[in-house]
């Protein structure tokens, strides 16, 4: 940590003085981004994705079990499943439309083979390890924060289809594995020191969490204070000059667990954790109809107070006139991030962009 401490200060020292700089020099260190293609920012070697936004959680269970949407886990653990590294691409990669099993059609036994019908994105957040532990030596909380690098955005996208036929009784498997997308740089913890604020405020009849997810500094400044938004564009949209329609904004205020909480998680059993890990907040989503991180949340009828089964839904309507339960061929989606406060420079994440091409096959 100290090391990565020193090499920022140093960088941070050299472009402050870059003004005063010749020309010369400045042309000799520093690249124009339009010129330049941006790859992923390192060497992914595991990547873990959590579902960290209690909203999230709240909506989804709301739409499968009305009387009981929290599972009786949620507020103990943070919950996750292990993902793919190996098709994790970076922001501006096309995304194929998967092709898989989907559950039997109604008067029907056997399950069918298509191209997925039900294509989605999910607004994360991404976040770096570094470090790591040896394998069967856990990471206690409070020293959590010094093996967190910084955070990037992250689109899991999700075929809902696949999924609901596959995820019963261990989880995703296809229908996440093919494709996520995540921006092509890391902004540092250091750098977002200025927007760190208290972990999600629990309610008054929620447990505290286990004594090794809880202490104090989690408590006070777990939590970071993140705008997100989603905008989508379609083939149509962008053939007409039509700008990107907003579609969502949320922020990670409204994560339950905080990223110290999950990567301490992630360790407790001894699992060893390696530098450019990457842990995945899972989709956040506010409680306002505008905040939720997915076409799953957005187009549908329920909400927190007023849940509706599932398949109770609303498309969304763009400006051409089409409309969206779930993406179609060419859709663009483009997520954004930033922090800003007062008295300190606004912060961008950058833009996580991906557009849905034709299955094959």
């Amino acid at each position: 940590a100290q090391s990565r401490r020193e090499l920022r200060r140093s960088i941070s020292g050299l472009l402050a003085k870059s003004t005063t700089l010749d020309r010369a020099v400045r042309n000799e260190l520093l690249v124009d981004q339009a010129e330049v293609e941006l790859l992923l920012p390192c060497r992914i070697g595991d990547y873990s994705d959590f579902y960290a936004s209690i909203f999230h959680a709240t909506n989804i269970g709301s739409m499968f079990r009305p009387d009981n949407p929290l599972l009786p886990n949620y507020k103990y653990i943070p919950i996750g499943y292990h993902g793919r590294a190996s098709s994790i691409v970076v922001s501006g990669t096309s995304v194929r439309r998967p092709v898989g099993q989907l559950s039997p059609a109604e008067g029907s036994d056997s399950p069918t083979w298509e191209p997925c019908q039900m294509l989605d994105y999910e607004l994360e957040i991404g976040c770096f390890v570094a470090g790591g532990n040896s394998l069967g030596n856990p990471i206690g909380l409070d020293s959590a924060e010094e093996k967190l690098f910084g955070l990037c955005l992250l689109n899991d996208w999700s075929a809902r289809d696949i999924q609901k036929w596959e995820y019963q009784p261990l989880g995703p498997f296809l229908s996440k594995s093919f494709a996520s997308t995540v921006s092509p740089w890391v902004v540092t913890m250091e750098a977002l020191a200025p927007f760190r604020c208290a972990a999600f405020e629990r309610g008054a009849s929620d447990p505290q969490p286990l004594p090794y997810l809880s202490s104090h500094a989690n408590l006070q400044s777990g939590g970071i204070d993140l705008r997100l938004e989603v905008h989508l564009q379609s083939a149509r949209m962008r053939a007409e000059g039509i700008e990107p329609l907003q579609l969502s904004t949320g922020s990670s205020q409204n994560m339950y667990w905080t990223f110290a909480q999950m990567l301490t998680h992630h360790s407790s059993n001894g699992c060893n954790l390696r530098p450019g890990d990457l842990l995945g907040s899972g989709t956040v989503s506010g409680r306002e109809r505008d905040s939720r991180g997915c076409l799953m949340e957005l187009t549908w009828d329920g909400d927190l107070d007023h849940p509706v089964p599932g398949s109770q839904r609303s498309p969304l309507e763009l400006p051409t006139g089409e409309r969206r339960l779930f993406l179609a061929d060419g859709d663009q989606v483009i997520l954004s991030g930033y922090c800003q406060r007062d008295s300190y420079r606004r912060i961008g994440l950058g833009r996580c962009v991906g557009v849905v091409t034709q299955s094959v096959g």
